[in-house]
């Protein structure tokens, strides 16, 4: 009487994924230029990829306001803020929440800024919360921006980052609502705005 031997059964093969395309700055600068991407597609470039962007909730978009009014009402002479509009670093083009640009906005009749003409970028997160603190922060340390905050819907605070080095920030301090942020440009400290201004 023989005995059945069982035999495991040999997994499939993995098959090897096909390598991504990679777009660069000035491609997908090209893209836009020609009409070919649109705000309709509701995409940015990062690290070379086309990445989808979230729908904003109501408050999502009512924060980047908050913002935005804020920092206007703070800012010297020879800056301004920017609103959900490119910013071009070396294989990426983010459209940051809110941006503080140096210069007057006609200085970029014909070019977007680049990591050079900014000294604060402001991500609102709700659902991109870990997102907006691991690729992103990333990416503008790494492009040298100076101070990065990323306006917390989920906690109810504000996450500062400063003193970009290689791919991180050295700096991070948690605000809450009672607590005052410092807006600093060129090194030097032009206020403080109340965490609470910023949270709807």
């Amino acid at each position: 009487m023989s005995s059945a031997v069982s035999v495991a059964p040999t997994p499939a093969p993995v098959a090897a994924l096909p390598s991504l395309y990679r777009l660069s700055v000035a491609q997908y600068q090209a893209m836009v230029e020609r009409h070919i991407l649109t705000e309709a597609e509701r995409v940015e470039l990062l690290r070379g990829l086309l990445v989808a962007k979230m729908t904003p909730q109501p408050p999502h978009a009512i924060a980047v306001d908050l913002v935005h009014d804020a920092l206007r009402g703070l800012l010297p002479p020879g800056w301004h803020v920017r609103t959900q509009a490119l910013l071009l670093l070396s294989d990426s083009v983010p459209e940051p929440d809110d941006c503080v640009t140096r210069g007057e906005r006609r200085d970029y009749c014909q070019r977007h800024p680049d990591a050079s003409d900014v000294a604060l970028v402001v991500e609102v997160a709700d659902t991109t919360l870990a997102y907006d603190r691991t690729l992103k922060k990333v990416l503008y340390a790494e492009a040298g921006i100076p101070a990065y905050w990323i306006v917390n819907l989920v906690d109810r605070l504000v996450e500062v980052y400063s003193q970009p080095q290689g791919s991180d920030y050295v700096s991070v301090q948690t605000l809450g609502s009672a607590d005052l942020v410092p807006v600093v440009l060129n090194g030097q400290t032009v206020g403080s705005l109340a965490i609470a201004q910023l949270l709807p």
